[in-house]
């Protein structure tokens, strides 16, 4: 992927905003309004490639965190203009078209930019009311039955915006990707907390407008920005966009405030809603009354195939609460994590045989693990060791050659071979686990790699508390996963450097360290 500054994206389209062929009269109205102030104050992103399209998203705000929600947009819809090209000064256009941005939407625009050529780097930009965006950059999937350029992808999750600063972020931009991954927790729903190095407009997400108010409060870091700027991202949520620990249509045991069951769903439809507006997701994904389809794949040629899940939509909760408890609370063959109807279209998916990596994008701990007191959590996989033994006896049955599972929420790098039978020493590898740690989330900690509990988790190669995140070297042959750590997210502009690195090797299951 051709290197760029990332000043572009920074200042992206200022110096080139004359290369918009359309203009307005005197310069002052559009649509019959008075002109906005500058709008594209929340970024610009892409996501969802395919082999010939992708979405482009912006939302407008001239003033993010307006308490109506709406960003300071008055309540009417606008146009907004797109371009596609494949420089970033666009002296040719590939695409090009407009779009209304509708204030139901909070004024946020999802386009499929079509007619693009497989395994090729794009610029794209918007305009509205004569104000010119920031350019991003993205990139289309390989055609399907090639395997195009190695693919750097990096995946993150949980950045928790009081906890401090993004700097994985802005260390992913100078990694420079061709795809990112966001494994859940974009925001988190709690109030404002006095202490911590940044602060939370507004109280505990009830309503639309705190949910939009709270995205574009995030949106509004530079580093965030310009990590969507610079490639494509696959996104899915866990529980803090909604509420932590929620299983379905249950809360958490003692969550507060206390809602009433009717309360509680329009708390989570509102969720939902402000997720899909503020994504680059495809109107595919968009949602539906109380509930929005995420779950889907995604081909990346015959590189990979990515397997995004939701893993709170469905599940059946947790049981005997939702804290650490014995193994024998996650047993019961009835009870499911992804929900029987995404069990079985996952397994669907891993009997295709479509792509060289199965990478199965999810949001909690897959692998066993037992803590000091031999206790599991029951929100992680532990809590449903029926459901996990079926997709993993399931994709051993459909002979998956090369199953990795990328996973988020826990707020440390770990790195595991997954078991047939985890309580056999001998049992054989059958797949991987990759797992980032935090953006920001906990913030700042002292360093440590000893594998807690180590000698009742062989199975368990890595550990890293700290703050990061994790990049990989996808190619037909293997995949390097690089655990990157932040020096710290207290402040601003900390470094980066890797932990640890491991490869995963075409046909042979299990991580061997490098």
């Amino acid at each position: 992927m051709k290197k760029v500054n990332r000043r572009t994206f920074v200042l992206g389209g200022v110096a080139t905003a004359g290369a918009f062929a359309l203009t307005m009269p005197n310069g002052s109205k559009a649509n019959g309004l008075a002109t906005i102030a500058y709008p594209f104050k929340l970024g610009v992103a892409s996501g969802e490639p395919d082999s010939s399209s992708v979405v482009l998203w912006t939302r407008l705000a001239p003033t993010p965190l307006h308490s109506s929600g709406f960003g300071g947009m008055p309540t009417a819809d606008v146009t907004v203009d797109w371009q596609v090209s494949t420089n970033d000064r666009f002296t040719t256009l590939t695409a090009s078209g407009s779009v209304v941005a509708r204030s139901a939407d909070a004024h946020s625009v999802h386009i499929v930019a079509g007619g693009l050529n497989p395994d090729s780097d794009y610029y794209y930009r918007f305009r509205a009311q004569g104000h010119i965006s920031a350019v991003g950059r993205t990139r289309t999937a390989p055609a399907p039955g090639t395997n195009g350029r190695d693919l750097v992808m990096a995946f993150a999750s949980c950045q928790h915006y009081e906890m401090g600063y993004y700097n994985a972020h802005r260390r992913m931009v100078e990694d420079d990707p061709g795809l990112i991954l966001f494994l859940g927790d974009y925001i988190y729903e709690g109030a404002a907390t006095a202490g911590r190095p940044r602060i939370h407009v507004g109280g505990e997400l009830q309503t639309l407008a705190d949910h939009r108010r709270r995205y574009a409060q995030y949106k509004s870091d530079p580093d965030l920005q310009a990590a969507h700027a610079i490639a494509p991202w696959l996104v899915v949520p866990d529980d803090h966009e909604v509420e932590n620990n929620y299983a379905g249509m249950v809360r958490n045991t003692g969550e507060s405030p206390v809602l009433s069951q009717q309360e509680w769903i329009e708390r989570r439809t509102a969720a939902y809603r402000a997720f899909y507006e503020n994504m680059p997701l495809r109107p595919a994904q968009k949602y539906n009354g109380n509930s929005i389809p995420l779950y889907r794949r995604v081909h990346w040629g015959q590189l990979a195939t990515f397997h995004m899940l939701d893993t709170r939509q469905f599940r059946t909760d947790q049981a005997c609460g939702d804290g650490r408890q014995p193994p024998s609370c996650g047993e019961g063959t009835s009870r499911t994590l992804p929900g029987i109807a995404q069990e079985d279209w996952l397994l669907d998916g891993l009997a295709q045989h479509s792509a060289t990596w199965d990478l199965i994008g999810q949001q909690v701990f897959f692998a066993r693990h037992l803590d000091t007191n031999g206790e599991v959590s029951m929100d992680k996989w532990d809590g449903y060791t029926a459901s996990r033994a079926r997709i993993q006896n399931g994709w051993v049955q459909r002979q998956t050659r090369n199953p990795v599972v990328l996973t988020g929420d826990v707020h440390q790098h770990w790195a595991n071979d997954l078991k047939a039978d985890y309580g056999s020493a001998n049992s054989r590898v059958i797949g991987a686990e990759l797992i980032t740690t935090s953006v920001s989330s906990v913030g700042d900690e002292a360093l440590s790699t000893e594998i807690p509990n180590g000698a009742a988790n062989p199975h368990i190669k890595f550990f890293g508390r700290t703050r990061g995140y994790v990049r990989t070297t996808i190619s037909p042959s293997q995949i390097q996963a690089d655990f990157r750590r932040v020096s710290q997210v207290g402040e601003h502009g900390a470094t980066a450097t890797t932990l640890k690195s491991f490869v995963i090797l075409d046909g042979q299951p299990g991580l061997q360290a490098i």
